[in-house]
């Protein structure tokens, strides 16, 4: 049985604002301490209307001080935006408020567009160097700082657990020549997802952090108690996703909703979802069970489909009752 953790967008729905959503990630991650979920992590996203985590140590934070003992980390920080020893900082912060429960992803895309890259003061081709960087932030959070002279406090001596994310083969490659875990974004990139996770496994060399590959693997899913409300629930989040990738927050009417979900970009925007539990609870579970087992997951990262909170609890709730072990 794989360990099972959630991914959370902290999600602004239509009328709320960030505040909301926060508040919602505190007690979404409770619940989910409670079910028995082994970690929460938040992905860094820059330019967007509908996602509040654009600072995951900060949200981290906020999220530690209300939880006792579910794992938080970032899924991921993505570290060209970024330098080293300011993460190692964050990170190092972290661990040290919550001792055993901080995770440090770490990704390579910019999680935005380039208008957004030149905002935030980075240069594209940072993204050549994230090997090196990886390699600088993980002297940082040792003893043994590749920079001389030069520590990370709080930081140094915490070991803060470094995870490389990808949809690729240069994140599995890495991960493997680095001895990391390896968590691929088959929640909405899943065209590579058997091809690197083999490559990984065949490829991982042992590291003080890890001895044996370690894959989690990210999917969607939405459970409810019938599969006819599960598949509404699901048509509506298609529709949201479209409406929210090509409209960036521009009103459409139904027909022209109908249109852009056929058309070549909707299409290619669903594609994104392809790996998604969707149905009863006993449906998920043999779904999520299966996948697991295609991929050989040691793990798998959960993203709630649902178009609203309730729908999500139930989802957990059900997935928990099913998959965790009390």
């Amino acid at each position: 049985m794989p360990k099972l953790s959630i991914l959370d967008f902290a999600t602004i729905f239509d009328g709320e604002t960030p505040k909301d959503s926060f508040k919602r990630s505190v007690e979404l991650a409770q619940h989910a301490e409670k079910l028995g979920f082994e970690r929460i992590w938040y992905a860094e996203h820059h330019n967007m209307n509908s996602i509040a985590s654009s600072a995951p140590a900060v949200l981290i934070s906020h999220v530690g001080a209300h939880t006792e003992k579910i794992r938080l980390g970032s899924g991921g920080v993505m570290l060209p935006n970024h330098s080293p020893l300011g993460i190692a900082e964050q990170f190092g912060t972290l661990a040290e408020l919550y001792p055993n429960r901080i995770d440090l992803g770490l990704g390579r895309a910019p999680g935005t567009d380039m208008k957004t890259i030149q905002a935030l003061r980075r240069d594209p081709n940072d993204a050549e160097r994230f090997p090196q960087d990886v390699q600088e932030l993980q002297g940082y959070l040792s003893n043994n700082s590749l920079v001389p002279g030069v520590n990370a406090t709080p930081g140094k001596g915490t070991h803060v657990p470094l995870y490389i994310l990808g949809s690729s083969l240069f994140g599995a490659s890495l991960a493997a020549a680095l001895g990391l875990p390896y968590a691929f974004a088959s929640h909405f990139a899943p065209t590579h997802l058997e091809e690197a996770i083999k490559l990984y496994r065949e490829r991982f060399e042992p590291s003080e952090q890890l001895e044996q590959p370690y894959v989690i693997a990210a999917v969607n899913v939405l459970a409810d108690e019938s599969e006819e409300e599960a598949q509404k629930q699901f048509e509506q989040a298609k529709r949201d996703r479209v409406k929210r990738m090509v409209g960036r927050g521009r009103n459409y009417s139904e027909s022209e909703l109908d249109f852009l979900m056929n058309s070549a970009q909707g299409r290619q925007i669903l594609a994104m979802i392809k790996y998604s539990a969707v149905g009863t609870a006993e449906q998920v579970k043999d779904y999520l069970l299966n996948f697991s087992d295609s991929v050989q997951a040691d793990e798998l990262m959960l993203s709630p489909l649902s178009p609203h909170t309730a729908g999500v609890y139930k989802t957990l709730d059900l997935v928990a009752e099913k998959l965790i072990s009390k």
